[in-house]
């Protein structure tokens, strides 16, 4: 990695939640930053805090073209990227029988195949500098799923599994690979970036607490988004960046548990496991 003078981040994104405070963290900390979003109001907000340190660029994660000129627009301006946080995207909540194929559809092309699309725009520019980083925003809810949450977990979990082979892939290239699960952070997931699907009755006994859990979190989540952003960075300056970092108790206490419950079912499963062998 270069010096922190030179450092550049590039988010996605950027306009609220963790996106607008990894910029100002990021900012804080004298990095050059560039800025995405689809609406550019925020981000001129942003820019305007620090304009020799930030480039604002509109940017659907959907658009190929504008991902091709926005990474175009960013070298231009500062020489290069060192740092890609993929954060953009929302979440559905709903059952999975309520979720129409079409939300499952769109909610998978920004939450994956976005990531995917701006990452696969980079890897050329990170291989040629012979180092870099991609740091994929995924969830609690990219370990394990929770009844409403399905088509978000999907999304997450196919996010998780692309970058569990993208970092062995680009091991030899110097380029780090980190994939972040937060558990409960004071954005905006839980209000406006969570699209709520229509209520088929029959599942108020199990979607129902999850709809409410929303409601009664939003605006009350004890997560700092800041200190999500520093805990990035913790991370990504060591010698040994994890493959995954867990942020926030709730996240870890509740990942503990499903890893145990997983290692109990193989446990007491492991006869009839093995036992598939042709004789």
């Amino acid at each position: 990695m270069k010096s922190t003078k030179n450092t550049v981040w590039f988010i996605t994104g950027a306009s609220s939640g963790f996106g607008k405070a990894f910029a100002e963290y990021a900012i804080g900390k004298g990095y050059q930053v560039v800025v995405t979003a689809r609406r550019t109001d925020k981000l001129d907000e942003i820019k305007a805090l620090a304009p020799s340190q930030v480039e604002a660029i509109k940017m659907d994660v959907n658009n190929n073209d504008e991902v091709n000129a926005a990474v175009q627009q960013a070298i231009a301006r500062f020489g290069g990227i060192d740092v890609l946080i993929n954060n953009a995207g929302y979440g559905i909540l709903g059952a999975v029988e309520e979720t129409p194929e079409e939300e499952l559809r769109a909610q998978l092309e920004t939450n994956f195949f976005g990531a995917v699309k701006v990452t696969r725009a980079l890897l050329p520019l990170f291989r040629q500098q012979q180092h870099g980083a991609i740091v994929n925003i995924s969830s609690m809810g990219g370990q394990m799923s929770f009844a409403g949450f399905g088509a978000y977990s999907a999304s997450k979990f196919a996010l998780e599994g692309l970058s569990e082979a993208l970092a062995s892939e680009l091991k030899p290239f110097n380029i780090k690979v980190l994939i972040v699960e937060p558990g409960a952070f004071r954005t905006d997931l839980m209000g406006s970036a969570m699209k709520k699907m229509p209520v088929i009755e029959a599942y108020k006994d199990t979607v129902g607490g999850t709809r409410a859990f929303a409601e009664t979190v939003h605006h009350n989540q004890e997560g700092d988004p800041l200190k999500a952003a520093r805990a990035i960075d913790t991370a990504l300056k060591s010698a040994h960046t994890p493959l995954r970092l867990v942020l926030g108790a709730d996240a870890l206490q509740a990942i503990k548990a499903h890893a145990e419950t997983l290692l109990g079912e193989l446990n007491t499963w492991e006869s009839v496991s093995v036992d598939t062998v042709i004789d």
